[in-house]
């Protein structure tokens, strides 16, 4: 295997692993307008995520960073043409790092204290929302193509984008992000909180799995092959799987079954991109492929062994902190009188 396809596979790995992550992050968020009954329910949904959102978002650091330093042209085109909506992704991204932050703080400057939690409540839930959304109108729009030049440039703009097929696709990684924080939700709560997560779980999965079995179906009639066709039967048989150990009450393997749904769905849509990183609808001689998007072979040798060395690193910390802050949360853990 050549050091340019090892670096499409650990770019797809760092994606994944940011919606894995993060995409809890987005679907706790969400959930603040339907299980935060009173101000006390949405700072436990938030204290769910507490210690580790910060955690979670650097994926997408690390991912974009990779994909400069492996694939300058596509990172180049990508960024560029797509330029808007990663904009808005970042703008959102931001507004509810802030929420998480400045929500608990209106005391300290007087401030009406109803209205300042529930403006900040709205960033997180619109932060959270609008990521999940345009993340998977980007893939989506990834996998099918977009104009290019033969300069690699894009030459549509944010409407190009919005296709039925990249609308689709934001539509299913809204929902699966969702539902995927739900079944969090229920593995990190106790009592009422847990019983409505897990319920309103199984609603918003069943959305889910017609939205994404339309959208598996179309992707592998228009970009098959038996990879993509192997890791869509795994995520459609999973995350029906996943549904019904919720409706069990097996959180923990609910859970663990919307995991290997994102990785196996988001891992078929890079299986269909492959040789390429960014087909042109204009002409396929202007697509960018593993083979003239790469660095050179000096520059993908010395960043293979850093992330020999890192990468392990990184999962061990990540794994030891998920251990630490394994405990569930329940409203007795939020101090009466707290802000």
């Amino acid at each position: 295997m050549q050091l340019n396809e090892i670096w499409f596979l650990i770019v797809g790995f760092l994606f994944i692993g940011y919606f894995v992550l993060d995409g809890f992050d987005f679907g706790v968020g969400m959930s603040l307008p339907f299980l935060g009954k009173d101000d006390t329910d949405r700072r436990v949904l938030i204290n769910t995520i507490g210690p580790v959102w910060d955690l979670n978002e650097t994926w997408v650091i690390v991912a974009g960073a990779s994909l400069f330093a492996a694939f300058p042209e596509w990172y180049a085109s990508l960024f560029s043409g797509f330029y808007l909506p990663l904009l808005l992704i970042l703008a959102a991204l931001i507004a509810r790092g802030v929420a998480f932050e400045y929500r608990g703080k209106g005391h300290t400057i007087g401030a009406n204290e109803v209205r300042w939690k529930a403006t900040f409540d709205w960033m997180i839930v619109i932060g959270s929302a609008l990521p999940a959304l345009l993340w998977g109108v980007a893939f989506a729009n990834i996998v099918q193509g977009v104009p290019l030049n033969a300069d690699h440039i894009y030459t549509g703009n944010l409407f190009t984008l919005l296709n039925p097929y990249g609308l689709l696709g934001g539509l299913v990684t809204l929902t699966l992000f969702w539902t995927h924080g739900l079944m969090f939700i229920a593995l990190k709560t106790e009592g009422d909180i847990k019983e409505r997560a897990s319920k309103l779980g199984t609603k918003v999965g069943i959305a889910t799995t017609l939205l994404a079995a339309t959208f598996l179906i179309w992707t592998l009639v228009a970009h098959f092959s038996v990879l993509g066709f192997i890791l869509s039967a795994i995520a459609a048989a999973t995350l029906i799987a996943g549904l019904a150990a919720n409706f069990f009450k097996r959180e923990g393997i609910a859970f663990f079954l919307i995991v290997i749904t994102i990785i196996t769905a988001v891992g078929s849509l890079f299986a269909a991109l492959f040789p390429n990183v960014f087909p042109s609808t204009t002409d396929l001689a202007f697509s960018l492929t593993i083979d003239n998007a790469s660095s050179s072979q000096y520059t993908l040798t010395v960043m293979t062994w850093v992330a020999v060395f890192m990468i392990p690193l990184v999962l061990l910390y990540q794994g030891w902190t998920y251990w630490v802050f394994r405990n569930r949360i329940s409203r007795k853990s939020i101090p009466a009188g707290a802000h």
